[in-house]
C-alpha cells in the first residue's frame, strides 16, 4: 500500500502590517464597473477597494503632530469702560495672569484711564499644546461719555466698524449686580438693538455649515450677550476651593452655571469654537479686508518684464 502524502501547504504572501496607533481603515465594498473590468468605472465617482493597508488615515495624526510642534496663535481684544473687570475676565478665561494688568502693574496698582490700545503676548501650554495668546486691552474706553443707556452710541458705532474685520462676542460684565428679571430684559434689549443696527456677532448665521451647526449655534445666539462674572480669587465653598466674588449674601461662583454664564462663554470660545473662530477670522474677515484694500488701491500694479519699468505693489 502506497503512503498518502498530504499536499504541501504554501504560506500566503505577507501583507504589510498596519501601525498599532492607527484606527482600522474603512473600505467601500467592491462594485464591478459596467465594463466588467473591475475597480472604478470611468466617471462613476465611486471609490476603489483597497487590496492592502496604505496609510491614508494617518493624515490626522500627521496634522496633530505638526500642530503640537508648531503651536498656534490666538488674539483676543477686550473693550469697555474702566472698572468693568476686563483684565480679570481674561485672566479667569485662561486661568493664568495674561492680562495687561499682570505684566505692566502690580495687583494693587490702579490702571490709569486711557483710550490707548496696547497688546501683550504670552505663550501658555496645556497638555503639550502651546498657544501664543495676544491680549489687546483698551482700558478706559469711552469713560468720558456720559450716557447711562445701553447700548451707548459709542458702543454701536464701534461695533459696526469692528464687526467688518473681527468676530464680536458681546458680554455683560459684573452680571451679579442684576436680578434674574433685569438680566433677561437687558439681554433682550441688547439683542434687539444689535439687530436693528445691523451688527452681526459671532457665530454668524450665514456661516452655519449644516443643521447640526445651526442647532448648536442657535443656542449660543439665544444666550448672547453672555452675562458673566470674573474673579481670580478663590474661596472655600462646601469643602472645595472655587473662583468667586464674595458679597454680603455669600460667594458668587464664577464657574457655577446657576450663578452666571462664564462657563458657557469659556466652553464656547475655547472648547468648541476656538478653531472656527480662527478660520472665520482668516478666511472671511481677513480675506474680505484684503480684497477691499486691493480694490481701494486699484489692485496690484503689473510687473513689467523690463527692469527699468518695474513697479512696486500697493499691497
Amino acid at each position: 500500500m502506497s503512503e498518502i502524502v498530504p499536499p504541501e501547504v504554501r504560506p500566503k504572501p505577507a501583507v504589510p502590517a498596519k501601525p498599532s496607533h492607527v484606527a482600522p481603515p474603512s473600505s467601500a465594498p467592491f462594485v464591478p464597473s459596467p465594463q466588467g473590468t473591475g475597480g472604478e468605472g470611468q466617471g462613476s465617482g465611486r471609490g476603489s477597494a483597497l487590496l492592502g493597508y496604505i496609510g491614508i488615515d494617518t493624515i490626522i495624526e500627521q496634522m496633530r503632530k505638526k500642530t503640537m510642534k508648531a503651536g498656534f496663535d490666538f488674539n483676543i481684544m477686550v473693550v469697555g469702560q474702566s472698572g468693568l473687570g476686563k483684565s480679570t475676565l481674561v485672566n479667569t478665561l485662561f486661568k493664568s495672569q495674561v492680562s495687561r494688568r499682570s505684566t505692566s502693574w502690580s495687583r494693587d496698582e490702579k490702571i490709569p484711564k486711557t483710550v490707548e490700545i496696547k497688546s501683550v503676548s504670552h505663550v501658555i501650554e496645556e497638555g503639550g499644546v502651546k498657544m501664543k495668546l495676544t491680549v489687546v486691552d483698551t482700558p478706559g474706553f469711552g469713560d468720558q461719555i456720559n450716557n447711562d443707556n445701553w447700548l451707548r452710541q459709542l458702543d454701536i458705532e464701534f461695533m459696526k466698524h469692528l464687526s467688518r474685520v473681527v468676530n464680536i462676542i458681546p458680554v455683560i460684565a459684573k452680571s451679579d449686580t442684576l436680578t434674574p428679571e433685569e438680566k433677561t430684559e437687558f439681554k433682550q434689549r441688547v439683542r434687539k438693538e444689535l439687530e436693528v443696527c445691523g451688527i452681526e456677532c459671532y457665530p454668524q448665521k450665514e456661516f452655519d455649515e449644516d443643521m447640526e451647526d445651526k442647532s448648536d449655534n442657535d443656542k449660543i445666539r439665544e444666550t448672547m450677550p453672555f452675562a458673566v462674572v470674573g474673579s481670580d480669587k478663590e474661596y472655600q465653598v462646601n469643602g472645595k476651593r472655587v473662583l468667586g466674588r464674595k458679597t454680603a449674601w455669600g460667594v458668587v461662583e464664577v464657574e457655577n452655571p446657576n450663578h452666571c454664564e462664564f462657563s458657557l462663554l469659556r466652553d464656547f470660545m475655547i472648547r468648541s469654537h476656538l478653531q472656527d473662530l480662527k478660520e472665520v477670522t482668516h478666511n472671511i474677515h481677513y480675506e474680505t479686508y484684503r480684497a477691499k484694500r486691493l480694490n481701494d488701491n486699484g489692485g496690484l500694479h503689473p510687473i513689467s518684464s523690463s527692469g527699468h519699468d518695474t513697479q512696486e505693489s500697493n499691497l
